[in-house]
């Protein structure tokens, strides 16, 4: 939260008032600071400052469709930084909103305008921006980062209804997690760090059947009818997203077997745009080459069809990045920390922490391919860029001080 500081030289004759919390009507939590004076005698020169500046929340920003893989990438990146994420003590039980020590990861479904009933009677999608508060989104967004708690509306995505709000303290780092989150420039402009999961249509379509058709019982007609629906506001609104991504997580049909269409062995590429401020691009081998590497061997176990890696400089979307791409999928995740050590500026704190943080996560989806390695990867490096962040902030009062 905010702090406000008094510093005083020798004597000053003034008080700081602090009134109790009230709230706006954009749901913000706010203390009223009042200085006034009881005296116009000063003695000596004073300096009263009121600043958020060293308490303001890093927020990250993370984008995909929906069942691309948000939620699982949301639990490694939060063990990343320790403690279990979950749900608002005491609160909602249908909270989209999952709280740890550092960390508060908030869906920004909860920003829908219209509820389920809503979007049928007006015709629309959830992914189309009229269905939508950008407004209230940035807003609130902006005020945490501040640090100012908010109350944050709930969309129940089991009854498909706007539920009460609920109130959100400003975290060390808010990840913002859902259709649109660099949709709004004025969002996009307060995020610290933005990554675009894009999953292929291919892969999308096999991991829909696997799951509906498995787990639900849904038709095959049913399925294609459904991302076909969804396709044209998907198309217009969510995918021109990954160009504004300072990192993409690109999920491809294998093409280590010909034809491949099930979805079961990937293709994973990590696109890391050049010159994002407190962020350096991992590499493979030689910074800036293009390698092409294949494990497979004494010190890597790989059965059918095997597994490949490769690094190279390219462009995207006009920018300058660095590409890792694993194509297969992991035998032995304690061999992991074979290409782990041949991997550079991936922020570990010690050698083997990606292996550690995979094998600590086995059982999540993706464990197994390069889905799960670039995903904690790229947790790693946000835990680099807030540590950054945080020691530039800390640094900066002082040096405005000998300036």
């Amino acid at each position: 939260m905010a702090v406000c500081t008094v510093y005083t030289i020798q004597t000053l004759n003034s008080t700081c008032s602090i009134s109790k919390p009230n709230k706006t009507h954009l749901g913000f939590h706010q203390k009223q600071v009042v200085f006034y004076r009881t005296s116009k005698k000063i003695k000596k020169q004073s300096t009263i400052t009121c600043s958020a500046a060293n308490e303001k929340t890093v927020v990250i920003g993370l984008a995909a469709d929906s069942g691309c893989g948000k939620s699982t990438f949301m639990r490694r990146l939060t063990n990343v930084f320790g403690g279990a994420a979950e749900p608002p003590k005491g609160g909602n039980p249908d909270s989209n909103t999952l709280i740890s020590d550092m960390t508060t990861v908030i869906c920004l479904d909860d920003y829908h305008s219209l509820d389920r009933t809503g979007r049928k009677k007006e015709g629309v999608t959830a992914l189309d921006p009229k269905a939508n508060n950008f407004d209230l989104m940035y807003e609130q967004v902006k005020a945490i980062k501040e640090g100012i708690a908010v109350d944050k509306p709930i969309y129940n995505h089991v009854s498909g209804l706007l539920d009460p709000p609920e109130l959100i303290k400003p975290p060390k780092i808010l990840v913002i997690e859902g259709l649109h989150p660099m949709f709004d420039e004025r969002v996009r402009d307060l995020l610290d760090f933005s990554i675009y999961l894009d999953i292929s249509n291919d892969v999308k379509f096999a991991w829909k059947i696997q799951r509906d058709m498995a787990e639900r019982g849904h038709s095959l007609e049913s399925i294609k009818a459904s991302i076909e629906a969804r396709k044209p506001d998907f198309d217009a609104y969510i995918d021109p997203q990954k160009q504004y991504a300072d990192a993409v997580i690109e999920v491809l049909p294998t093409q280590l077997i010909p034809g491949d269409n099930e979805g079961k062995v990937l293709r994973v590429r990590l696109i890391m745009k050049e010159g994002v401020k407190y962020f350096n691009p991992v590499y493979l081998f030689d910074e800036g080459s293009t390698i092409s590497w294949i494990p497979c061997g004494r010190k890597l176990t790989c059965s059918y069809p095997g597994i490949k890696f490769s690094y190279s400089p390219d462009t995207y979307f006009g920018h300058e990045v660095s590409v890792l791409e694993m194509d297969g999928q992991f035998d032995r995740l304690d061999e992991l920390i074979y290409v782990e050590s041949h991997l550079s500026n991936i922020s570990t704190k010690f050698y083997g922490e990606v292996t550690q943080q995979m094998l600590k996560l086995s059982d999540f989806p993706g464990s197994n391919n390069g889905t799960g390695l670039f995903q904690t990867i790229v947790g790693l490096k946000i835990r680099d860029l807030y540590e950054q962040l945080i020691a530039a902030k800390a640094a900066a009062p002082l040096q405005a001080t000998k300036a």
